[in-house]
């Protein structure tokens, strides 16, 4: 994965970690946009890891490293502040791209894994009473993030600018007392915010 991304110019290789708490103590030294973590690591595993560099560099980006079918750590990883995961056999040119999205902040689940996943999460806390309530435009934007869109493709499918957008994710964020899109979306689905994504037709047989 080193080799891999080295490649681009637009990414920079700041720092490796051989374990969590390897991970924590260099995220405080490096300071860096993006963290691609493995969730099961010696000495101290991604969970705790993303939850202490959520308290101590809360701008970090984390992305979670996962084999989804087998790995039942994953829902953890959402909740302990992941903005997404990537499955380790993902393609590069995958990969790549949900590294550029995390670093502009547009790292989001698509509606067919949400889907999956919803089922294993813990119901919401609080109460729909307590939550401030979203207007449509924003109910319009956070169903079209629950579908994987990002900011510039929610832009140009409502006709407004991307600082518009912005704006209303900030606000979707906030009202619904969430750290990112992703817990967004799931958060979304689990109290029926938003249609549940259906899932593809087969393929006609001939």
């Amino acid at each position: 994965i080193k080799s891999l991304l080295a490649s681009f110019e637009d990414l920079q290789i700041v720092g490796e970690a051989v374990n969590g708490l390897d991970a924590v103590r260099k995220t405080e030294q490096l300071s860096p946009d993006v963290i691609l973590m493995d969730l099961m690591m010696p000495e101290m595993d991604g969970i705790e890891a993303m939850k202490r560099i959520q308290v101590s560099s809360p701008a970090v980006r984390v992305l979670a490293l996962t084999s989804f079918s087998t790995d039942n750590l994953l829902f953890p990883a959402l909740r302990a502040g992941a903005v997404g995961y990537i499955l380790k056999d993902t393609a590069p040119r995958d990969l790549v791209r949900s590294i550029r999205e995390a670093y502009s902040s547009e790292a989001s689940l698509h509606g067919t894994v949400a889907r999956r996943v919803i089922e294993g999460l813990c119901p919401p806390e609080r109460h729909e009473h307590e939550r401030e309530p979203l207007t449509e435009r924003e109910s319009e934007v956070l169903e079209l993030v629950t579908k994987g869109l990002t900011n510039q493709e929610i832009s140009r499918q409502l006709c407004v600018s991307q600082p518009t957008v912005r704006t209303h994710v900030s606000n979707i964020l906030r009202k619904l007392s969430v750290a990112n899109r992703v817990q967004a979306a799931l958060y979304a689905l689990q109290v029926g915010l938003v249609p549940a994504p259906r899932a593809p037709a087969p393929p006609a047989e001939l």
